[in-house]
């Protein structure tokens, strides 16, 4: 079997605009990252899909993983004769034009390679990778859920090189939707070894694992809102000086995580929901740069890249 990767990558930053916005001091989140021109303009055309599958590259996904060689990981592609002979969804093209597909099926046994998720191996790829893993995920999480159309419930097939669902005799199009949500690190404004920083840990985790709070944008509501409404909620405190951080999509299944830091005020009581939190409580810069502290998100997370900023002073 022939495979393809690690080829030559645009550095990072990416090219024509055609990457996420970074903050002032530091990269952008590390699922934010992508060198890939979506290209949408050739989705609607039959002809041109069909020739660029025929040169293209196909990154196979199976139960949310995808092959991956070396150290640092790269993702492995295969030839589109290669590839399993399912619904074709167009990813983009790289910077020398080379179009990526991506494909459902049963990920090929090749010598050196290894099945990684995005929570593995998200923030250890380049930033194509990044970028045509979490789209290729996201899209094949949406159409595992849009079999049938939210109107009509007629089954729905794929258009648009997979940027589309709609009944095969006509009626509504459905196109991938993506759900915001808002993740927060509530902190005290303290500068320093003692300032301090909100986290809470869900039931569903393992005892010691903590990070920001979060939650959906519900109808008719702001972004900051949210952020507001969520803590109270989850935490039962007030707080202020909501800031914007970051963004990154969360194809799991998928979300667009928009991330903020907030001051609140550690010696409001915390209340927490015990439906969303098991518990909740503050914690110093230096508590969590040291060796006793909780266990932090995973370093593909935005909680993690949110943390990160406050424990070096860059989210303040």
């Amino acid at each position: 079997m022939t495979i393809t990767g690690g080829e030559s990558v645009p550095p990072r930053g990416g090219y024509g605009g055609l990457v996420s916005i970074p903050t002032a001091s530091r990269p952008g989140p590390t699922l934010s990252r992508s060198t890939i021109d979506r290209a949408a303009h050739h989705r609607s055309d039959p002809e041109w899909l069909a020739a660029a599958w025929r040169r293209g590259r196909v990154l196979i996904i199976s139960q949310g993983k995808a092959l991956v060689t070396g150290d640092p990981p790269r993702l492995l592609f295969v030839t589109p004769d290669q590839a399993p002979d399912n619904e074709r969804l167009f990813l983009g093209l790289d910077v020398d034009q080379t179009p990526y597909f991506a494909v459902e099926g049963e990920l090929p046994t090749i010598a050196g390679a290894r099945p990684a998720s995005l929570f593995e191996v998200g923030h250890l790829v380049d930033d194509r990778d990044a970028g045509l893993l979490t789209t290729a995920i996201a899209l094949i999480n949406w159409h595992a859920r849009a079999a049938y159309d939210p109107v009509t419930g007629a089954p729905t097939v794929v258009g648009n090189g997979g940027w589309t669902r709609q009944p095969p005799d006509g009626g509504p199009v459905s196109w991938p939707r993506t759900d915001p949500a808002v993740i927060m690190l509530v902190h005290d404004g303290v500068a320093g070894p003692q300032g301090r920083c909100l986290l809470g840990r869900q039931a569903a985790w393992p005892p010691g694992r903590y990070s920001c709070l979060a939650g959906f944008v519900e109808p008719g509501e702001s972004a900051e809102a949210a952020v507001a409404r969520e803590v109270a909620e989850e935490v039962g405190i007030a707080v202020r000086d909501i800031r914007y951080v970051a963004s990154q999509p969360w194809p799991f299944p998928g979300s667009l995580m928009l991330g903020f830091t907030a001051v609140g005020d550690p010696s409001s009581p915390l209340v927490v929901d015990g439906m969303e939190l098991a518990e909740a409580g503050w914690y110093s810069r230096e508590e969590l740069s040291g060796p006793n502290g909780p266990r932090l998100p995973p370093p593909a997370s935005i909680a993690r890249y949110i943390i990160d900023g406050w424990l070096s002073g860059n989210a303040s």
